[in-house]
């Protein structure tokens, strides 16, 4: 089934312009009409809603993040999927209070997500997620064997102690700052 590139974008709640540049991607096969009209094979498509997921631990590693972003769609390219949403987000993986990852997981669409490592979608728990969550996880870099996998959590955990203790210190300056202020008010 064909059809044209206009309805194509509005079934697919896209502007032509996506449309154009998925064409250009290669990401949908098209055929064009004696008077160059351009349609969309529907049956090449798939009814997959792709969503990437990158994550960066702190608005320093921004350009960090948009690499990140570009190698997933580069992935998703190259296994021929069509991306419905980006999502890049800027937050701590031992935050539980992420509202894009909420707005990730409440959307029923999703069908596939695509993440560089299990540690950009969560630090722990990933493997109670990947059960109980209705979702096709795609992990580009898995660890490839259960030594690497052990040293990826022993990371996360000095991680996640080092940041609390950075933390704490850091909160500890600031209310000596404050009271000396106060004092020198005085």
């Amino acid at each position: 089934m064909k059809v044209k590139l206009s309805t194509y974008a509005k079934m697919n709640d896209i502007s032509i312009r996506t449309a154009w540049r998925r064409i250009k991607n290669n990401e949908l096969k098209i055929t064009r009409s004696l008077t160059n009209r351009v349609f969309v094979e529907l049956e090449e498509l798939k009814n997959d809603y792709v969503v990437t997921y990158a994550r960066v631990s702190s608005s320093q590693n921004k350009k960090n993040l948009e690499t990140q972003s570009k190698r997933l769609n580069d992935f998703c390219s190259a296994n021929g999927w069509v991306i419905k949403e980006e999502i890049k987000e800027i937050a701590s993986g031992l935050n539980d209070d992420r509202k894009k990852l909420e707005k990730l997981f409440l959307n029923k669409k999703i069908t596939k997500v695509v993440i560089e490592h299990k540690d950009r979608l969560t630090r722990f728990g990933f493997n109670y997620l990947k059960k109980l969550w209705n979702v096709e996880i795609v992990v580009i870099n898995e660890a490839l064997n259960d030594k690497d996998d052990l040293m990826s959590d022993f990371v996360s955990i000095i991680t996640s102690f080092t940041a609390r203790l950075y933390g704490k210190r850091r909160n500890k300056r600031k209310t000596e700052k404050i009271i000396k202020e106060l004092n020198d008010s005085k």
